[in-house]
């Protein structure tokens, strides 16, 4: 017998079950299908300030408590202490020589600090994904959500109602008519091969792989190398990032004492490594270890809680991110680069925006309109190139550090701008603004403009270029950033350590568009001071003032032959 239901979901990742969960708030029928079972290990663990602003409005919006308490370190660890996670402050950068063993001093000199909070308790967080996941699938199941794990799926085959998918679990055949498909599965994902939607990789200009795992007992980099200037936090309980030659190796502590690393390595890199030290994860990760001391003095004594891995290719891309019955999760539709701990927040962010689609859903069928479908598939195009243009001009600016740190001036300037604009004029639009600047009309063209000028100056082959040359660059992203600067970058006198502002963010209210009284009411949003919101869920039946209209739009489910929602057949 063909079963059916509203919504079938395909991947139990974060995304996935979250958004699930929030359908199924919404009083959709909702199918979660999950190839493996959780708990499950997972890599992409970084948020950021703007991923927690998501989880923050699910929270709100759809009453759901633990995503306002998880988007904190220290609210987390009030309420959800037996969910492992690590403490992020912010992102440091260290660059690192071949065979040179850095004092504090040398160091010093090549290195970039950037808080993201002011204190721990309102800081970010690593995430252990195999708990975290896991958790988000027993709050879906738990919200009414039909999850089947360990299945096989064959076949998706569109039709007018919907489309219909075929499979197996454990060995006995499954089909499911949906009246709508969520590919939320990962690169390559189910959809993508099934609909042949063709890759776009061609029009992606960063190239590199990963060799990666998690490791008990890596030391801290402050006894590594004691005597550091001190900065606006520990530097090693951050997104750490240590720029080689190569490209660049990440370090992500959690709080019990793992970390979570891995090198990404640009081709040229690559071509460094004989055969032999390419031969596999295990060769390339001990070879690349062992040209920079300080790196290997970090890790001499850790051990893999995991084998060592490798991803050949990490990039890829899709010509199309949504259909008239299926919509991809971004992660799905396309992947760059973890270098700026974009990947939860970008899909946090689709999380927003689908749910917002699917409660605007008109007709019988309660189906994303296709403007709505249009809009998220034009947005995470447009998003998917950013990130591009910003991760390539980074790989450009890695071949010196003052280069790389200005270029990243870029980056952090789009996105603190954004975070504090959303914290202090809330509302529904936050969800469908451009991510990494989309939209912004002085970001919109300024990665791919320092790209431009970055290739000039290393001739696309990792030259230094000359001393006036990169002072040039420093200082067309001060002028560039100048109308977006609310938190002070670009500052040299700040000898690239910098702290959460709130004083040069006051002085600089009319950037926000802000009267100087208006921003300072704001600032117990900003610092944390703010009381937890109401999170009995604006639209979820916590007081949205909807009434019959919300009646009309989401109805209560009816039973069905398999007794999981409205039938089809």
């Amino acid at each position: 017998m063909t079963e059916s239901c509203e919504v079938a979901i395909v991947g139990s990742g974060f995304a996935g079950s979250l958004l699930a969960r929030v359908l199924a708030i919404l009083g959709y029928d909702v199918v979660l299908l999950e190839r493996g079972a959780h708990p499950r290990f997972a890599i992409g663990e970084s948020t950021t300030p703007l991923a927690n602003l998501s989880l923050e409005r699910l929270g709100v919006r759809y009453g759901l408590p633990d995503c306002y308490r998880l988007a904190a370190h220290g609210r987390w660890l009030s309420h959800y202490p037996e969910l492992r996670r690590g403490l992020k402050r912010g992102f440091t950068y260290y660059r690192h020589h071949p065979g040179e063993r850095h004092d504090a001093a040398s160091l010093a000199a090549e290195r970039l600090l950037v808080a993201a909070s002011p204190e721990d308790a309102l800081a970010d967080t690593h995430w252990l994904r195999a708990d975290v996941d896991h958790h988000f699938v027993r709050e879906a199941v738990a919200a009414g959500v039909d999850y089947r794990d360990r299945l096989d799926l064959a076949r998706a085959v569109e039709h007018p109602d919907g489309i219909r998918l075929s499979g197996t679990r454990d060995g006995a055949p499954l089909e499911l008519d949906a009246g709508f498909v969520i590919d939320a599965s990962g690169p390559d994902g189910f959809l993508a091969r099934q609909f042949g939607i063709p890759s776009a990789l061609d029009t992606t200009i960063t190239r590199s792989s990963l060799v990666f795992g998690h490791f008990e007992g890596v030391r801290l980099m402050r006894d590594v190398v004691p005597g550091m200037p001190g900065g606006p936090y520990p530097d090693d309980w951050a997104a750490v990032h240590h720029v080689i030659d190569e490209g660049w190796m990440y370090s992500l502590r959690f709080d019990d004492g793992v970390t979570s690393a891995g090198f990404l390595v640009t081709p040229r890199g690559l071509a460094t490594l004989s055969n032999a030290q390419r031969a596999d994860a295990t060769s390339t990760w001990n070879a690349l270890l062992a040209r920079y001391p300080v790196v290997a003095s970090a890790f001499a004594g850790a051990a893999p809680v995991r084998p060592v891995a490798s991803v050949p290719q990490v990039q890829h891309r899709l010509a199309r991110a949504a259909g008239s019955r299926w919509a991809l999760m971004p992660h799905a539709f396309a992947f760059v680069d973890p270098l700026f701990s974009t990947g939860i927040a970008w899909g946090l962010r689709a999380v927003e925006r689908l749910a917002l689609a699917f409660e605007e859903a008109a007709g019988d069928e309660r189906v994303p309109v296709a403007a709505a479908l249009h809009r998220y598939d034009a947005m995470l195009a447009a998003e998917a190139d950013q990130a591009d243009r910003l991760v390539a001009g980074s790989y450009e600016a890695m071949a010196h550090f003052d280069l790389f740190a200005a270029h990243a001036m870029l980056y952090f300037a789009a996105v603190s701008f954004a975070e504090v604009r959303q914290r202090v004029a809330p509302g529904e639009g936050a969800a469908w603004s451009g991510f990494l600047g989309v939209g912004d009309p002085v970001f919109e063209v300024a990665f791919g403009e320092a790209l431009t000028r970055l290739r000039a100056i290393t001739d696309g082959r990792g030259a230094v270029g000359s001393a006036e040359a990169r002072a040039a660059f420093e200082a067309w992203v001060a002028r560039t950033i100048a109308p977006r600067n609310i938190a002070g970058l670009a500052d040299r006198s700040r000898e690239n350590r910098y702290p959460v502002d709130l004083e040069t963010l006051v002085e600089r209210h009319a950037l926000l568009g802000l009267t100087r009284e208006q921003l300072r009411a704001a600032l117990p949003a900003l610092r944390g001071m703010a009381p937890e919101p109401p999170l009995g869920g604006a639209v979820a039946g916590g007081g949205s003032g909807r009434g019959d209209d919300r009646e009309r739009r989401f109805p209560p489910r009816r039973a069905t032959r398999s007794g999981r929602g409205p039938a089809r057949r």
